[in-house]
């Protein structure tokens, strides 16, 4: 991605006493992806993450071709809070990308309401795994292309949707993960779509 940064939140936002339901949410991806960067972009606490600098030891292990100037990589979750309202708390679970990591998926699935798929279209094989993955544990999702500055094919979400297989009914957004308003608008798509499924489900009683 190119120039722009992160807003961060400039100071710890302590969590408000009239809060009193809190969603689970993960969000998930290839290596690389932008997972943390949106998790510190939302999170109005200074978040967790266990970024370690890349070593010779992933080299062979770790496909970085498409992502050459990545220095560092997450080794177990990012972890971030984001208030929606006076009531409704978000904690953000980032999942690491990388192959040898993905035995942590299960766990971290464990007690998810939902999850955000972020796509890179150049490497959109690696969106396989997730959306596999979170279909087996029957967890709702949407998907969030995170557009790169340097790709120069900008394929539509409808092409997305194609290529990825992706059923009518999941949501699918643009993004930038480096702003927070844009993560923002992510995680409320979520929240709408958890809320509208569970509106239909209701309907069924």
């Amino acid at each position: 991605m190119g120039s722009a940064t992160s807003e961060l939140p400039s100071h710890r936002t302590p969590l408000n006493d009239t809060a009193e339901t809190g969603l689970k949410i993960v969000v998930v991806g290839g290596f690389g992806v932008g997972k943390t960067t949106l998790v510190r972009s939302v999170s109005e606490i200074r978040p967790l993450n266990t970024e370690e600098v890349m070593t010779q030891a992933g080299v062979g292990v770790d496909e970085t071709g498409a992502v050459a100037a990545k220095t560092t990589t997450t080794v177990a979750f990012d972890f971030g809070r984001i208030s929606l309202n006076e009531r409704m708390v978000l904690y953000l679970f980032g999942a690491p990308g990388q192959q040898r990591f993905w035995f942590l998926w299960d766990r971290l699935f464990s007690g998810t309401l939902g999850a955000v798929v972020l796509v890179d279209t150049r490497r959109m094989d690696d969106s396989w795994y997730a959306i596999d993955r979170l279909e087996h544990h029957r967890t709702p999702f949407v998907v969030a292309v995170n557009r790169f500055d340097d790709d120069g094919v900008r394929h539509s979400l409808d092409e997305i949707r194609q290529a990825l297989a992706l059923a009518a009914h999941v949501p699918m957004v643009d993004c930038d993960a480096r702003v927070r308003q844009s993560g923002k608008d992510v995680l409320l798509t979520l929240v709408n779509h958890l809320h509208d499924m569970a509106i239909a489900q209701e309907a069924t009683l």
